[in-house]
Parts: C-alpha cells; structure tokens; sequence
C-alpha cells in the first residue's frame, strides 16, 4: 500500500510524514520546501504478529508494510504547470490513496501561501486541480471512444459514461463521488487522480485535544466535504505525532490516554487506509518466518497463495486454514486441529482476515 502526502505548501505535511516514518526529511517555514517526494516505509502494527511471534519464536518476522509518499506542495494552477504542479500530479498518479494534510490551526510564525487559513479553500484548491487535470484526460478518452462506436456499438455505452463523468467533473466534483453503476471495469480503466480513495488529515493544534475538537470551525468545515465524499476525516496534531514518535511504547500509551486517544496517528492512518483500499491480511506461521500478507478482501486462495510465490497459485492444491482466534483460544495449532478447527479449503475460498494459512501446492 503506497500512500501519497499531498497538501498546500506549510500545512505540516512533511512535519506529519517525518513523524509517522522517522525519515527526517526536510520541513521549513517556506513555500516548496519539499521538491523531490520523500519516501518512508512503515510496519502495519499487527498485534496478531505479535502473539504468535510468542508461540512460535520464529526465526524471522514480517510484518505487512506500507509506504508513505511526501509530495511537493500544490498551488493553485498546478494543472497548468504552476509551481511543481506537473512533478506533483505525476506522483499522485503513482500511489494507492491519498493522504490530504489540511492546516486546521491558526499560527502567525508559520506563512500561509494565501494570507490565511481557510480549510474549505484550500480542499478545493487541491481537488480542483485533480479534477481539472482528469477533465483533460477524460476527453482524451472520449474523442478515442467516439472513434470506436463507429465500428462498434458496444462503445456506446462507454463513451455515455465518460460524458456524463465529464460533466459531473465540470461542475467541480471528483470522480470518487461519480455513480459508475455496474461499469467498474470501465472506470478502472482510465486512472483519474479524483478517483483515487481519500483520508483528510485535520492538523490540528494541541489544545484542540485538550477540549472538545468539535468547537474547531476549520475541523467541522472538512469534515462537511468529507461526508458529501464518503471520506473520512482524522483529526491529527502534527507536533504531538512528533512527541509521540520518540516515546517508548508504555509512555507512548499514557501520552495517547491523557488525550482521550485510542490509537497514534499513524495507527489510525493506516486502519482508514487498509479500509479506503478494501485490504486485508493473512498470516503464515512457522518456526522459520511469521508473516503477515496483504490482500485485496474477496481474493480467493490461489490468488492469496500467489503473493508469496507464483509457484504457489500455479500449483494450488488446497489450504489448511484456521482463524487466528481459533487458534489463540486453542493454544495453538494442536489444540486446533484437535476441536476440528482447522479446515481444508479449495479454489473457491475467499480468504478472511486473520485467517492463518498454510497452502499446499504442486508444481
């Protein structure tokens, strides 16, 4: 899963990525501090790795990763080439889902690149710049389709679709809000960085979690667009993610509980980005590695069995499979297999979270 950072220049974007990655990339008080993306990658914390990391002491853990993709600022007119619009645009194309950093804070030491904050604004600088930038390439598409339905109707439909998209982008929309109705394959089709799933990042002050959030206007604002999207909104304080990230594990806890938090930012980033996305993971377990894999929800066995090697979907037999806390209230596999836990699965099963597997192959 790779997750892009985007946002207007000095809204706590790259002090928000060096705290979820510890990549220490630059972060200043001016415009276009970042130029080339920052890359950070990050263990997905998985408790689950963890208790059967106790029970097996293997000789190696994975966990599942992701990677987190600090992009340049936008301004207004990147579509057109404005600032590093082209630069940003083309490394927006390039990840999963999109993390949008909006500064939801009021500090005169730290320039906004419009005079003032206003989260509304600078949602819409952003998206309309992706929107202008997917109208350009969806009438690309349409003048291709147009070409084909003349020597086959089938198009029609397509090129309908694509029409309607564009007039839905026109009246300033992103295409993640468009009725594709059953054409998915379609609209998987073409790649529109408005249709790319989105997480508002609300960076906030510290003394907002001190009191109720609800009473920040700029925080209430994204969250307005965020609901006509189907998106979701974090509120995150950027310098306290930065205090939270050299703590150890039992402060870190006492520091998230004085503020009423369940999870850091970056474990509640990465819980909305595995949900955007529809992954899942499984686990294999063994004396030799515990591993966690990632997976799209609703991919059957073979396909799980391919991300560890094509040996393995090639020559699917079947699966053993018991859920992780099947095997936890058994103690173990033994225990599992003894109450009939452990299951034999074929081609046609889809594989759950937490369910541990072992796949059995020929090749």
């Amino acid at each position: 899963m790779k997750l892009g950072m985007v946002g207007l220049p000095n809204v706590g974007k790259s002090t928000l990525f060096n705290a979820l990655t510890n990549s220490g990339a630059e972060a200043a008080n001016y415009p276009f501090c970042t130029i080339e993306p920052n890359v950070g990658m990050v263990n997905v914390p998985d408790k689950r790795i963890d208790a059967l990391s106790k029970i097996y002491a293997p000789d190696k853990i994975t966990p599942a990763f992701l990677e987190f993709v600090d992009i340049a600022g936008l301004v207004k007119g990147a579509s057109k080439g404005e600032g590093l619009g082209n630069k940003f645009l083309s490394n927006i194309r390039e990840v999963d889902a999109i993390v949008h950093v909006v500064r939801c804070f009021e500090d005169i030491d730290i320039i906004h690149v419009d005079g003032d904050i206003g989260a509304s604004r600078d949602i819409e600088v952003i998206n309309l710049e992706l929107i202008f930038s997917d109208i350009e390439l969806v009438d690309r598409r349409i003048e291709k389709t147009k070409k084909l339905t003349k020597s086959d109707k089938k198009y029609v439909i397509e090129l309908e679709l694509f029409e309607n998209l564009k007039s839905h982008l026109e009246a300033g929309f992103p295409a993640r809000s468009f009725d594709i109705g059953d054409n998915i394959d379609i609209m998987n089709s073409i790649s529109l960085l408005s249709n790319k799933p989105i997480i508002y990042a609300a960076n906030m002050c510290e003394d907002d979690f001190k009191k109720d959030i609800k009473t920040n206007k700029e925080y209430e604002a994204v969250c307005v667009i965020a609901k006509k999207e189907n998106s979701c909104v974090l509120p995150i304080c950027a310098k306290l993610e930065e205090e939270i990230s050299s703590m150890d594990y039992d402060d870190k806890q006492m520091f998230l509980d004085e503020l009423k938090l369940e999870q850091s930012g970056l474990d509640r980033i990465i819980r909305e980005g595995y949900s955007a996305l529809g992954l899942i993971s499984y686990l294999t377990a063994g004396k030799q590695e515990v591993r966690a894999w990632t997976i799209e929800k609703g991919t059957k066995a073979p396909q799980a069995a391919g991300k560890i090697h094509t040996d393995f979907e090639k020559g699917f037999i079947r699966a053993e499979i018991v859920s992780y806390l099947d095997f936890i209230e058994c103690g173990g596999m033994v225990g599992a297999k003894e109450k009939g836990l452990v299951r034999l699965e074929g081609k046609e099963y889809i594989v759950k979270d937490g369910d541990i597997i072992l796949f059995r192959f020929n090749v």
